[in-house]
């Protein structure tokens, strides 16, 4: 394990720790003090670290410079970020988590994460990997470890089991049932605890789970396929194929790793589309539909396969008696109060976060992407844009609604990559 040479600066405006420098904020101040050759502070987190001291410039505030030396622990964390990924599509709603067990000299010698909903915790699979070889030694993990039973026992059981001294963990975990108790309850018992490290992604990582968490509703992908000059089909609604294979299985990796599938009215009419995963993810969706008129075919994949994978169809209150064909083939219907902007957008996604669905692909068409945009209800969006060009100023484009009325006004995204998808070019990114 590398060891990271810090400075803990009093009259600076920056404070080193492990893992990297906090910045100074008005009013947020370091504070520090030696105590039997080792150095205790207090960085503007709140969060306690001790280091020993290599060498002492001054030790007196303010203008006083320590040297000293501490763990570097991000090689490890970036590491566990990268086993906690393994569990997308299989975990959700339960976060995805990695965990690295270090012995006592810094040798990694367990490893392990959240792979599957129900199942035991990235912690647990480290530490029976590890065996005794843990004892003493150090627990790298990308959330606060859970301290409370629900399909699993508490992870704070098998930390303290284990015998490790310190625990080094990205983030606490918001979970009402956690929310800092699991951090409590290991520095009561006499373990170090650090919080913090890689934090940021951290939360990038469990972006949906925190969403979910802080609002009730899931993180929503808007996906779609257009041409070099911005059309989803030609003039007359003809759309099939724009993107190639490559980019198809993209989507279909995408669909099996989320909890819902919406699309409108127009597509399910145009379209007639089957919105399952092909092969199957590890998720199955339920296929939704959002329909102001309640008027849908009566003969179409969706409903013909409503048995084997759930539909539910959002539609205006009074619209039932319209739709009573496909409630008695299995669909699920729900009405829904509408406004001027038709069906309220929230109001879905609040039903679909009640139960407890993680992550929805919006895939269309046109209207359904402008609801979502009006609505600002967007997170994450993945385009893959065809070397085609179809044109006619009749031909769909992929966004319709109102729209802003200034630049100024668009919505910007962060995290933006452009990457072959096969003769196509797939763009992705987030809303910031």
């Amino acid at each position: 394990m590398r060891l990271k040479t810090l400075v803990v600066a009093a009259a600076g405006r920056s404070f080193f720790a492990p893992g990297g420098a906090f910045v100074l904020r008005p009013g947020r101040k370091p504070w520090a003090f030696l105590l039997q050759g080792r150095c205790h502070a207090q960085n503007p987190f709140n969060r306690l670290t001790t280091h020993r001291v290599v060498r002492t410039e001054s030790e007196t505030f303010p203008g006083s410079e320590w040297i000293v030396d501490a763990p570097d622990y991000e090689p490890q964390m970036r590491h566990a970020l990268s086993l906690a990924a393994r569990g997308r599509g299989w975990v959700e709603p339960n976060p995805m988590v990695g965990a690295v067990v270090l012995d006592p000299d810094g040798q990694a010698v367990g490893e392990g994460w959240h792979q599957k909903f129900g199942e035991p915790h990235a912690e647990v699979h480290a530490f029976v990997q590890a065996g005794e070889r843990a004892k003493g030694g150090t627990l790298v993990v990308t959330l606060e470890p859970c301290c409370h039973w629900g399909k699993t026992p508490p992870c704070t059981d098998a930390v303290l089991r284990s015998g490790v001294r310190r625990v080094v963990t990205a983030m606490a975990d918001p979970f009402p049932r956690v929310a800092g108790g699991g951090v409590q309850l290991l520095r009561t018992a006499g373990l170090e605890v650090d919080v913090g490290l890689c934090e940021p992604e951290a939360r990038q990582l469990n972006a949906a789970y925190l969403k979910l968490l802080r609002t009730g509703r899931p993180w929503v992908h808007l996906k779609w396929a257009m041409t070099l000059d911005g059309k989803l089909a030609t003039r007359t609604g003809d759309s099939k194929w724009i993107s190639g294979e490559v980019s198809r299985r993209t989507v279909h990796d995408l669909r099996g790793r989320v909890d819902a599938i919406l699309v409108g009215r127009g597509t399910v009419v145009t379209d007639d589309p089957l919105l399952t995963a092909r092969p199957p993810g590890p998720r199955i969706p339920a296929r939704v539909v959002l329909t102001r008129s309640g008027e849908l075919p009566d003969r179409c994949q969706l409903r013909a396969t409503a048995r084997e994978f759930p539909v539910i169809v959002w539609t205006a209150a009074g619209n039932e008696p319209k739709l009573a064909g496909w409630a008695a083939d299995g669909c699920e219907v729900i009405p829904l109060p509408t406004g001027d902007a038709g069906l309220s957008v929230d109001a879905v996604l609040a039903e679909l976060g009640r139960r407890r669905m993680t992550h929805v692909l919006v895939e269309g068409g046109a209207a359904i992407h402008g609801a979502f945009l009006d609505a600002r209800a967007a997170d994450e969006f993945h385009v893959f844009v065809a070397p085609k060009l179809s044109g006619g100023a009749a031909g769909l484009t992929p966004v319709g609604g109102n729209g802003v009325a200034r630049m100024s006004e668009s919505l910007p995204l962060a995290g933006f990559t452009a990457t072959p998808s096969g003769e196509d070019v797939y763009l992705h990114g987030y809303r910031v």
